[in-house]
């Protein structure tokens, strides 16, 4: 699996009115369908209003595309009744509609005739909603050799880690045989990543490290002023365990006090106690040096406002969604509703069910920020071209 990870608020109950009642982090009854058909009287999302910014859509359309012509995509259907034929005679078509649509209301009468719609299960399996956050890259200042203010290591991916084709995390290669991945208290407070040439980066605060972790990706500020990129390179295959949420349960920070600013201010005032909580998360990352921009689960770039995260176990892969909810502005300051195209590129570390989302929102501070106060719900949609129109759209030219 190559993922950003959701932020480190992912879990603590939306608002405190919810927390009897919508558990957004609750799996789905196993044989239970992660798309259920629109209801009787539900209208198709309405994408006018996207339809003036399809430039950045197909952009996003055009890597999801390569992606699943490419022969490993196979393996990864049916899903949910959907066949890799239909995934990709899907995002053809689309491509075909975003460029040729002569205006946002052919634009909407085409996707309402020409595919089928389903929406997420959601929390509760009935497809009450979704939680959506956000992720981002963070910029943060490096070094590539340690000295004494940059001594908090980024490791490369190790040789003795077992992964299958499909990115899934099998242990640690033994002499005696696969063996689980020490967790990150076993591998940090034993030091077993060291001496061994992995080190591909260092940082000068420990929290600023873990949030590399956390984002799954990491723009790092040389002394020349030059960014040193690094991408997702793997994981323990561990689960992941939400910082905020162990804050709030330990009565360490307030729902509203657990987000990216106030989680910082709690780690500065708490240097003696930071470690024993970043152990609480038994997940470790690994990174590799890119030159581009940070890639999804799917091996190739992200894209701001258009790249979803999900449970991959779930959702088809690489397909477009609308993703129905509210985010923050540039400013992380004024929230008001979003609706938009996006495709389910990547995919969420701390996500296990069917009621979250996480949006790439891009690279920085300001991008932090935004993704920082990103939490509201919404509804999720998938949608597929009909499948009469297939045999047509991928028919040889």
């Amino acid at each position: 699996m190559r993922a950003l990870f959701a932020l480190l608020l992912v879990l603590i109950p939306a608002t405190a009115g919810c927390r009897a009642t919508k558990d957004f982090g609750r799996p789905l009854p196993e044989g239970s369908p992660a798309l259920l058909p629109l209801g009787p009287g539900e209208a198709v999302p309405d994408l006018r209003g996207d339809f003036a910014q399809r430039d950045s859509a197909l952009v996003a359309l055009g890597r999801s595309l390569s992606w699943m012509r490419r022969p490993v995509a196979k393996r990864f259907f049916p899903i949910e009744g959907i066949e890799h034929d239909r995934a990709l005679a899907t995002l053809v078509r689309l491509e075909q509609v975003l460029r040729t649509a002569p205006d946002a209301e052919t634009f909407q009468t085409t996707l309402e005739q020409d595919f089928e719609w389903k929406k997420s299960a959601g929390w509760d399996g009935l497809g009450g909603g979704v939680l959506f956050t956000g992720y981002y890259t963070p910029i943060f200042d490096g070094r590539l050799e340690r000295d004494p203010v940059f001594r908090y290591p980024l490791y490369g991916r190790p040789d003795d880690l077992v992964v299958e084709r499909d990115g899934k995390v099998l242990g640690m290669k033994t002499p005696a045989g696969t063996i689980p991945y020490p967790t990150r208290r076993n591998l940090e407070e034993n030091r077993l990543l060291e001496g061994r040439g992995l080190e591909v980066a260092w940082l000068k605060d420990p929290f600023e490290a873990y949030l590399c972790h956390v984002q799954g990706s990491a723009y790092l500020r040389l002394a020349d002023g030059s960014l040193f990129k690094l991408g997702f390179g793997g994981t323990n295959g561990r689960d992941y365990t939400s910082l905020a949420k162990v804050l709030v349960a330990d009565g360490k920070a307030s729902v509203e006090t657990a987000d990216l600013p106030g989680l910082k201010a709690w780690a500065e005032r708490n240097p003696d106690e930071l470690q024993a909580y970043l152990w609480r998360n038994e997940r470790f990352v690994f990174f590799a040096p890119i030159s581009g921009t940070p890639h999804g689960s799917l091996d190739f770039p992200v894209e701001t406002e258009r790249s979803l995260a999900t449970d991959k176990t779930l959702f088809p892969r690489g397909g477009p969604v609308v993703v129905d909810t509210r985010l923050p502005d540039a400013f992380g300051r004024r929230v008001s509703p979003f609706r938009a195209l996006l495709f389910d590129q990547d995919t969420g570390g701390g996500i296990r069910t069917a009621g979250r989302g996480d949006i790439y929102l891009g690279v920085g501070d300001q991008a932090g920020e935004r993704a920082g106060k990103t939490r509201a719900e919404g509804q999720l949609y998938y949608f597929f071209v009909r499948e009469d129109l297939v045999p047509g759209l991928l028919a040889a030219p």
